[in-house]
């Protein structure tokens, strides 16, 4: 091959020689190959085919590793050899790489079955645990990357995460309904919290009014605020908001937090006070 016959690579620098226009030819196929799946990714509006995409993106640098080290070892004599005797004895050494490829085998495996059978794909927001939550960012032959709120890159083996249960946000919608607590006293005017918390969710920015016109004609509020629980010394409220993107609604929480307490405060809505029993 290339003007090479296989017997004529005898010497040191020749075969170095071959092994790095090899190496180097392999270089340019997998960063000419990758590149390509790279424009296509960025073209590409469904998440699933982009997750496919990656993957495939991640998988030819290894397949064309392994394609280049088998070709290399298969042209040269002098290797061509010691693999054989290798192989020919290969029982102990097999299972010892067997055993330590357990590891990298599962994760592949993994890797595969997360871009078929997709419980997330790139730019799905999932959550595992109140730690482990964020943006999909990639899924390697080897672990999935996920892009968490304060810009840090979360990797998790694919054999690990492809066994948790996780909470995926965007799978089927991005829209959220966010459940907003607040607590009463248990002499407050229940009809002015509740005409507070509505007036004051209205201006959130990302809001999605899921009324239909029968519902709004019927005098529906765009924001639903109810008792859910009066406890001790306090009244429970919630405020039901639809948000457009899961991403906004820690945010958007903070805002209507801030904004109601403010109005609370200035309205004398009557807050709980913590009762404390002296025990002598």
């Amino acid at each position: 091959m290339f003007g090479v016959k296989a017997e004529q690579i005898n010497t040191f620098w020749e075969i170095l020689g071959f092994t790095l226009f090899v190496v180097f030819l392999t270089w340019l196929a997998s960063r000419g190959i990758r590149y390509i799946l790279q424009k296509i990714i960025v073209r590409k509006r469904q998440e699933a085919s982009k997750t496919a995409l990656l993957f495939m993106r991640s998988t030819v640098k290894m397949v064309l590793g392994v394609l280049a080290l088998i070709y290399i070892i298969y042209t040269i004599p002098v290797l061509r050899e010691k693999a054989l005797l290798i192989l020919s004895s290969a029982g102990v050494f097999a299972a010892i790489i067997g055993f330590a490829a357990q590891s990298a085998i599962a994760n592949l495996v993994s890797g595969v079955f997360i871009v078929v059978f997709k419980p997330f794909r790139a730019g799905d927001y999932i959550k595992l645990d109140d730690f482990r939550l964020g943006i999909v960012e990639d899924i390697t032959l080897r672990h999935t990357i996920i892009n968490n709120f304060e810009n840090k890159r979360l990797i998790i083996p694919n054999s690990i995460i492809s066994k948790e249960s996780i909470l995926n946000h965007t799978i089927e919608d991005s829209q959220v309904l966010s459940f907003n607590n607040f607590i009463l006293g248990m002499y407050a005017d229940i009809d002015l919290a509740r005409k507070i918390i509505t007036e004051e969710a209205a201006k959130l920015p990302n809001i999605i009014d899921k009324r239909t016109e029968e519902t709004k004609a019927a005098g529906q509020a765009l924001i639903n605020v109810r008792v859910v629980n009066t406890k001790e010394s306090v009244i429970h409220m919630r405020a039901y908001v639809w948000i457009d993107g899961p991403e906004k609604e820690f945010q958007n929480k903070c805002i209507l937090r801030e904004n109601v307490h403010k109005r609370f405060i200035k309205e004398s809505v009557n807050l709980p006070i913590p009762l404390r029993k002296m025990i002598k």
